[in-house]
């Protein structure tokens, strides 16, 4: 079955204002393309592909908002130390309707990727199990790629004889997609050190991808990032690597971070930023100045060094608020990255799609190329620089050729006449 999609603003295309999909495939992009069985008119929106939230804790979906526990330092590392006696209570029925209702609201918004940053500090590996059975799911409507996260360290958690290390390698026998870790909370350097070297060693040991909460801290003399990109370089898999956060690299001095810009390039690693929380989290012993914990996502968009954004985290012990749209998150980014001249506002939707599904690897299957899925999302503006602007509505979320959802554009029920 041909299906047309009429009178509407494709992203990177400059003039098509048509797509032809057969059989849940792209078949073409541009003006005229003839007859089709459904012909469905976009009135003259924004048609973009598919939002990717790269970095995505969806076990910890609004725990913030129960009594047990509250994070009073507000800080990451007593947000860590309640997370592990909190999970010790959590049944896979509860991490499964917790990991499920996250996954309906960044959908609702226009995601179709999410890549689940899980932890696997649990014996019983609840958490992960959970994960896993749900992405498998709603594999037809969402692709999630599941994270072997060592939220408590692959070294400095040890539990019923089994240390975060042994962990993650179960929960990728089990079938997660990535290999993560936390080298910055490793009781030192060394062991840090250590945790990224075996991170890397099983991602090749398995063929998993890598992505390592990295820095997450304002302290400048953390520097697993520097490390983490070495040992990736050596094992020849960067490309398949990702260092969120990265912080203290926001902090650290222009002659350190001039040298390691200029191993990214040769490196191809892929960064994720988290705006929103870490500027919540970041700066918590600064008084002023008080940082705010971005890591360089301008010079990495200037240098063509691969940077996306993600939510991070919906209402837990972390951060506050949250709701998996990732337009807040863009608009939040591009505003502490000062990614706002006018050559910027063409390509900053790229943040949120193209360069969070270059970091998840999964070009192959994504974007406006024919023979691709026919996966997209149509947002509530003429343009990107409107759309941008208004942090524009996703009005319908197309999914193999078939509708997730569509939504009517908001108007108002008494005119305003003025």
């Amino acid at each position: 079955m041909k299906k047309k999609f009429i009178n509407g603003k494709i992203y990177g295309y400059k003039d098509a204002t048509e797509i032809l999909v057969e059989d849940g495939k792209f078949v073409k992009f541009g003006k005229d393309l003839g007859e089709a069985d459904e012909v469905i008119n976009l009135d003259g929106n924004l048609v973009i592909p598919p939002y990717v939230d790269a970095h995505l804790h969806l076990d910890y979906y609004m725990i913030g908002k129960t009594d047990e526990v509250k994070n009073e330092s507000g800080t990451l590392f007593e947000a860590i130390d309640l997370w592990n006696d909190f999970k010790k209570g959590s049944t896979k029925k509860e991490m499964k309707k917790r990991i499920r209702q996250a996954v309906e609201d960044c959908v609702s918004y226009g995601t179709q990727y999410i890549r689940a940053q899980t932890d696997c500090t649990d014996p019983n590996l609840t958490g992960i199990k959970a994960a896993l059975e749900v992405r498998d799911e709603l594999k037809d409507k969402v692709t999630i790629q599941v994270v072997a996260f060592p939220q408590n360290g692959m070294y400095s958690y040890k539990e019923e004889g089994k240390t975060g290390r042994d962990l993650v390698e179960e929960a990728l026998e089990l079938g997660c997609e990535v290999v993560g870790g936390i080298p910055h909370n490793e009781w030192s350097r060394e062991i840090g050190e250590k945790s990224i070297k075996e991170i890397v060693d099983l991602a090749v040991k398995h063929n998993k991808l890598i992505d390592v909460h990295c820095d997450e801290t304002d302290d400048v003399m953390a520097r697993f990032l520097e490390v983490l990109n070495a040992e990736a370089m050596i094992k020849g898999i960067s490309k398949k690597t990702t260092a969120s956060h990265t912080c203290s690299f926001g902090s650290s001095d222009d002659s350190y971070a001039f040298r390691m810009m200029g191993l990214f390039r040769k490196s191809k690693l892929n960064f994720v930023s988290l705006p929103t929380e870490n500027a919540f989290l970041q700066g918590r012993q600064d008084t002023y100045p008080k940082r705010r914990g971005l890591t360089r996502v301008r010079e990495f968009v200037d240098n063509d060094i691969n940077v996306c954004f993600g939510q991070d985290s919906i209402v837990d012990l972390w951060y506050p608020a949250g709701n998996g749209n990732l337009m807040n998150i863009l608009d939040n980014g591009i505003h502490l990255a000062q990614l706002m001249e006018e050559k910027d506002f063409g390509k900053n939707l790229d943040l949120i799609t193209y360069n969070g599904a270059k970091a998840l690897c999964i070009q192959d299957e994504y974007g406006f190329d024919e023979g691709k899925p026919a996966n997209f999302i149509v947002l509530d503006a003429p343009n990107e620089f409107e759309a941008i602007r208004n942090r524009a509505e996703c009005l319908s979320s197309v999914r193999n050729g078939e509708f997730l959802f569509k939504k009517a554009k908001r108007e108002f029920e008494v005119p305003l006449n003025l």
